[in-house]
């Protein structure tokens, strides 16, 4: 059966063109202007912007962190993501310490498999370095695992900068790329022991404890090890100016460096710690914190020039019940927040309505660089004969008001509550097949697992 998308604006990511999109199964066929509609079924999209299907290249469903169990699995995370926009996302595979990553991986699968309705695939998680998993590696890149993540801080996951360094030796010798988080742990350790020493324990500690000066330190020791290395990595979820320069330095080097960001730190400030509703602001608790109004703004300029890559979710969802754990210990409150289904939406109001970013860029960090960055360009993020007819249908007339009541992920608040988006996703259609119309979710657990290739960016 084909399908002719007609009428609408088709964005890339060089800007936005007038074009017809044809469809024939799971690939598109043609996108050119008035292409004739013989033979084929019209979906008439006149008026709207048509993007490739959103990526969310960083996600966390399922997972086992701070004593529970993340609100969102990979069956309503997998939902909430369609109904974003997103048809295509990569969680992170997490063995723990002292498993093999053969373990982590065949956990993960168990997870999503027969239950994800996207497109998925995994990041794998490297939170130890010894002989077995260094040979493990070879088998990671057979299994269609490209791309891995480590941690600076947290103890049941970070890495030595030892390890760190082996670690990307062997990942540059395979092509690989590394995402890292980046926090210093040990001042961390140092200013959370120095408020509990004080009586301190609001919801305000977690920025304080968790300054961005030692976000900006983490990252520029992870580039110095790079550098030595030399092998490109991807800083996840940036939060601030200092940071940024850090990043930028590196570059002036000859380095190349990716750069990942939030929604959060795009449209929030850590304002939303300071709320005298203890459970409003430990809503807000995710790490790296939400940063100062002016780190906001200068992520805007770094995805306006070029400088931030891709616009994750780091989706990690947690009711309020779940929140509430750490009522009597600031450090023991459950860190994430919901996302996967408001970041298209976000981005569109508070970017490109806003003047802050055109269409193209929207475009490229939503899709077509992540799709490069994590090995699956051209077949996802992008609208182009024999790629996926992976295809977000988005009316830029028809606002609405981001309620936690309307939401199909499985967390009971969201945290852009009351937010009046301009425009909304009216469409979403994942290889073909209609995914989301009009907010509701028509796709079942038919996602594919995607084995991917090496970085082409």
């Amino acid at each position: 059966m084909r399908l002719l998308f007609k009428g609408g604006t088709v964005v890339t990511g060089k800007g936005p063109r007038r074009a017809d999109i044809l469809v024939e199964g799971e690939k598109i066929l043609d996108v050119c202007r008035d292409i004739p509609a013989i033979g084929a079924q019209v979906v008439d999209v006149t008026g709207m912007l048509l993007f490739p299907g959103f990526i969310d290249a960083h996600t966390h469903f399922d997972l086992d962190v701070c004593n529970t169990t993340t609100a969102d699995d990979f069956a309503s995370g997998s939902r909430a993501a369609l109904r974003g926009g997103t048809t295509t996302i990569i969680d992170f595979a997490c063995p723990n310490k002292g498993e093999t990553l053969h373990d982590g991986l065949r956990l993960w699968h168990k997870k999503a498999d027969g239950k994800c309705a996207c497109d998925y695939g995994f990041h794998m998680t490297i939170d130890d370095w010894n002989e077995t998993i260094e040979r493990e590696i070879d088998d990671m890149y057979a299994e269609g695992i490209s791309s891995f993540k480590m941690y600076m801080t947290y103890p049941a996951m970070m890495i030595g900068d030892e390890a760190m360094y082996k670690a990307l030796k062997k990942l540059k010798e395979k092509g690989g790329i590394c995402g890292v988080h980046c926090e210093n742990a040990g001042v961390i350790d140092a200013l959370i022991a120095e408020k509990k020493v004080a009586g301190e324990n609001g919801v305000h500690c977690h920025p304080e404890t968790r300054p961005d000066i030692m976000e900006a330190e983490a990252v520029g020791r992870l580039l110095r090890i790079a550098e030595q290395v030399d092998v490109p990595v991807v800083i996840v979820h940036t939060t601030n100016i200092e940071a940024l320069d850090e990043i930028a330095n590196a570059r002036w080097r000859g380095q190349k460096v990716f750069v990942e960001t939030c929604p959060q730190y795009l449209v929030l400030d850590d304002s939303v710690y300071y709320n005298e509703d203890w459970l409003q602001a430990a809503k807000y608790v995710c790490s790296p914190p939400i940063r100062k109004p002016a780190d906001r703004e200068a992520l805007w300029r770094a995805i306006r020039r070029g400088e931030v890559q891709t616009v994750s979710t780091d989706h990690c969802s947690f009711t309020t019940q779940q929140k509430l754990a750490g009522r009597d210990d600031f450090t023991a409150i459950p860190g994430g927040i919901p996302g996967v289904e408001t970041r298209g939406e976000l981005i569109y109001t508070f970017g490109v309505a806003k003047k802050k970013i055109g269409l193209g860029a929207m475009c490229r960090v939503l899709a077509e660089n992540p799709a490069k960055l994590y090995g699956l360009f051209p077949r996802k993020g992008v609208l182009a004969p024999g790629s996926d007819a992976d295809i977000v249908v988005y009316d830029p007339n028809a606002d609405h008001v981001i309620r936690a009541e309307d939401m199909v992920g499985a967390a009971d608040y969201n945290p852009y509550e009351g937010v009046v988006t301009k425009g909304s996703i009216r469409q979403v259609w994942l290889r073909g097949k209609p995914a989301v119309s009009s907010g509701k979710v028509l796709a079942g657990p038919d996602g594919k697992y995607l084995p991917r290739g090496k970085c082409q960016l």
